[in-house]
């Protein structure tokens, strides 16, 4: 049996509501082991048999939103490939990609600010915003820069408690 992450997509930040306890009871009932939790934005950490594409896809019929699920070792080797190390930890984000990405270098050199950077590295595009995300234009058109696929994001402190619940 193998450890995972489940990253659901755009889970009570403005898309579906899902209690929690709702979402780790569906995972329980899908045979998976010593569901957590982390957080109400839909991120779990489990034990399971199974492919990522599998468990994914079986959690996204029970709960009705995008699933990404990656192995354990997975999330620790994207987090230990962070080209960023920023005091505050929310101002860097991991934007998981659910199939292979194009980068578009015009929308990016439109929307970004000074301060704003994107590393793209396989599946995962890290983001350091030091002034936030919550003004960013990059970050409101982000489907303009990376397109080709669904996404989701974490920011840093998130994957770094996601990878700290995998031990």
């Amino acid at each position: 049996m193998q450890t995972w992450v489940a990253l659901l997509r755009g889970v009570n930040v403005g898309g579906v509501r899902i209690a929690m306890a709702d979402l780790r009871s569906q995972a329980d009932s899908l045979g998976w082991q010593d569901v957590q939790s982390y957080i109400a934005s839909g991120n779990l950490v489990f034990r399971a048999d199974g492919t990522a594409t599998g468990l994914a896809a079986d959690l996204a019929a029970a709960v009705d939103v995008d699933v990404l699920v990656l192995a354990g070792e997975d999330l620790r080797e994207r987090l230990a490939a962070c080209p960023f190390d920023p005091v505050t930890g929310k101002h860097v984000h991991g934007i998981f990609c659910f199939d292979d990405s194009v980068f578009e270098p015009d929308a990016y050199a439109d929307l970004k600010i000074d301060s704003e950077v994107i590393e793209v590295m396989g599946r995962t595009v890290w983001l350091l915003a030091p002034g936030g995300v919550g003004r960013s234009k990059l970050v409101e058109k982000f489907h303009k820069v990376i397109t080709g696929t669904r996404t989701t994001a974490r920011n840093l402190n998130t994957i770094r408690k996601l990878v700290e619940m995998l031990d």
